[in-house]
C-alpha cells in the first residue's frame, strides 16, 4: 500500500509567531499529523515561532529524535518573518526541486495562492538523513499538501533506507 508509513517517524513542525505565543489556534499542524496518523505514521509534533535558528533547530531536534521525514508548515511566504526556507536551505544537501513544483502545482487548482509558497524540498545530510518539506501555513494548504505527499513519502523512506526503485 502506497500509503503505509507503518513504524515511520514523522515530525510535523508549525512555525508561526502567533501561534508558538498561543495567539491563535494551531489548525494546520494537526491537519498532517491526523493524515500521517491515518497512514500509519508515529507523529512528533512542535510549534515554534518564526524565524532561522528556531525552526533549524526544530528539524535538528526532529532528525535527532529518530524522524525519517519532516515537514514545517508556516513560514513559507513572502512576509519578513517568513524564513522557513532560509532555516532549512542549509540542512538540505540533496535537493527534490519536484516535491515543491508537485505541491504548488496542486495546491495551484485551489488558489492562485499557491504560487507564492516559497517551500523546499530535499534530504539531510549524515547517516540520519531525513527528507524535508515546507508547506504553507493555513489548514487548507496544509490539508492539499500532505494529500499531495502522502503516495510518494513511504518510497522515499524506502531510498533513503537503500531500497530500490
Amino acid at each position: 500500500m502506497p500509503h503505509d508509513l507503518a513504524g515511520v517517524t514523522v515530525a510535523v513542525i508549525t512555525v508561526s509567531d502567533r501561534r508558538s505565543a498561543g495567539a491563535a489556534p494551531d489548525t494546520a499542524g494537526p491537519a498532517i499529523a491526523d493524515a500521517l496518523r491515518e497512514a500509519g505514521a508515529t507523529t512528533l509534533t512542535a510549534i515554534v515561532p518564526d524565524g532561522v535558528e528556531s525552526v533549524r533547530d526544530a528539524v535538528l531536534d526532529a532528525r535527532s529524535d529518530g524522524a525519517r521525514v519532516i515537514i514545517t508548515t508556516g513560514g513559507t511566504g513572502v512576509s519578513p518573518r517568513d524564513l522557513t526556507p532560509e532555516a532549512t536551505a542549509p540542512l538540505i544537501e540533496r535537493p527534490l526541486p519536484g516535491i515543491p513544483e508537485l505541491l504548488r502545482r496542486e495546491g495551484a487548482q485551489a488558489t492562485p495562492m499557491a504560487a507564492v509558497s516559497r517551500g523546499l524540498a530535499g534530504v539531510t545530510a549524515g547517516p540520519d538523513r531525513a527528507l524535508v518539506v515546507n508547506l504553507p501555513g493555513s489548514e487548507g494548504a496544509a490539508r492539499d499538501g500532505i494529500a499531495t505527499l502522502l503516495p510518494i513519502l513511504a518510497h522515499v523512506v524506502g531510498q533513503l533506507d537503500g531500497s530500490d526503485h
